[in-house]
């Protein structure tokens, strides 16, 4: 099988960088095409991959386009794409608000689409990625998964759900980021240097998430385990709860959602 990419930005790269470092993919099977000349240069430099020069003749060449440009450059981008593809290919979106629904109506409703979103975690091997399709059979689900499976975990869910995940899944490392920078400036306020405290709170944040996804117990059985009685951190955790912690995190999911809506509503218009 080969792979092209039309747009070789930060998720291309990732990608790309998952695929010829896990050793499961060779270069001379990976293509890429970009607006900008440098960016396809620099990736094939780094890792041996081909250039091609128009969509036309990178249709020719692949088995597999991943979509990897800007939602907003669908519309001039689609049209084109839809002209060369054959019943041979399959079609990778990781673009936010496109639907299934919307790439079939573009692409053909017998081309085998699959809608893909990964995370920034990619860049490290971490991402957590979820995918949806209509109707492509399992060996083409297999091909995906081991894909994805280069910068993470991934996991087949019902497109319905994917407004959730795009929170949960995606713009939740942000949220996560801002966690971790708030705890360590919280230290740096009690007197310990920024670099320190930076490492230690993510270190306990990366094993924290280990414990929750490897132990038998709920989080809140964990947070129980760590509450002795009249100490230190229950007084943390009951200030956080004083203080709308998980009400705000609720507000933050609902406000990732409700956005992802509209833009699927937008979409459809």
């Amino acid at each position: 099988m080969k792979y092209g990419f039309i747009g070789l930005g930060n998720m291309a790269s990732a990608i790309i960088h998952g695929m010829i470092t896990s050793r499961k993919f060779t270069p001379s099977d990976v293509y890429g095409i970009n607006r900008s000349i440098g960016k396809t240069e620099l990736l094939m430099d780094k890792y041996a991959i081909q250039a091609t020069t128009s969509i036309e003749q990178l249709t020719k060449e692949v088995d597999v386009i991943i979509l990897a440009i800007k939602p907003q450059m669908f519309e001039d981008v689609l049209p084109t794409i839809q002209k060369h593809i054959t019943d041979k290919h399959i079609v990778i979106s990781i673009a936010a608000g496109k639907s299934l629904d919307y790439l079939h109506e573009q692409l053909g409703k017998d081309t085998t689409i699959f809608r893909v979103m990964p995370n920034i975690n990619a860049t490290i091997g971490a991402s957590t990625s979820c995918y949806s399709t209509l109707h492509a059979n399992d060996a083409q689900k297999a091909l995906v998964e081991q894909l994805f499976s280069t910068v993470g975990s991934i996991v087949e869910l019902p497109e319905n759900l994917f407004s959730i995940f795009t929170t949960i899944g995606c713009a939740s490392p942000a949220f996560t980021y801002l966690y971790i920078d708030s705890l360590a400036r919280a230290a740096v306020r009690e007197g310990m240097p920024k670099e320190m405290a930076l490492e230690i709170a993510a270190s306990s944040v990366l094993g924290s998430a280990k414990m929750v996804l490897e132990s038998d117990s709920h989080p809140w059985a964990l947070i129980d385990q760590v509450c002795s009685p009249g100490g230190t951190t229950i007084q943390g955790v009951t200030s956080l709860q004083v203080n709308h912690f998980e009400s705000t995190i609720y507000e933050a999911v609902d406000a990732v959602t409700t956005k992802d809506a509209l833009l699927q509503k937008q979409t459809v218009k």
